[in-house]
């Protein structure tokens, strides 16, 4: 599926789809976490089953964003409870949201100069 242009993003996202990203035209398989510093992979499969280990990436990267869009892929969905506690006490603050929608939003939001990263899980 591909994404309207937004020129002033600093790190847009082009395309989500088919198991991955496009991101600056690269391309990135599985989930990623996208920060305004880096793209990497993230050890994050299902939204439901998620743990502290599997956040532990973004909240080692929190200096790099103020806040943090979660993309639980194709159906918006919760991260499950030890996620969603390990955030929390690590001071994140985030939104759930489909993965479409948290691309979308992700575009905008930095177009505007917002400091802001987006933990993505892939959509088929």
């Amino acid at each position: 599926m591909a994404l309207r242009e937004l020129d002033q993003a600093n790190r847009r996202i082009e395309r989500y789809g088919a198991g991955g990203f496009v991101i600056e035209g690269g391309t990135y398989k599985g989930a990623i976490l996208v920060t305004g510093r880096a793209i990497v992979a993230l050890a994050l499969e299902d939204a439901a089953s998620a743990d502290a280990d599997s956040v532990a990436a973004i909240i080692a990267a929190r200096d790099d964003f103020e806040m943090i869009l979660i993309g639980t892929g194709a159906r918006f969905g919760l991260l499950a409870k030890p996620a969603r506690e390990a955030l929390r006490d690590a001071g994140v603050r985030f939104d759930c949201m489909d993965t479409g929608a948290a691309c979308r939003t992700y575009n905008v939001l930095v177009a505007e100069g917002r400091r802001v990263a987006a933990a993505l899980l892939p959509v088929p």
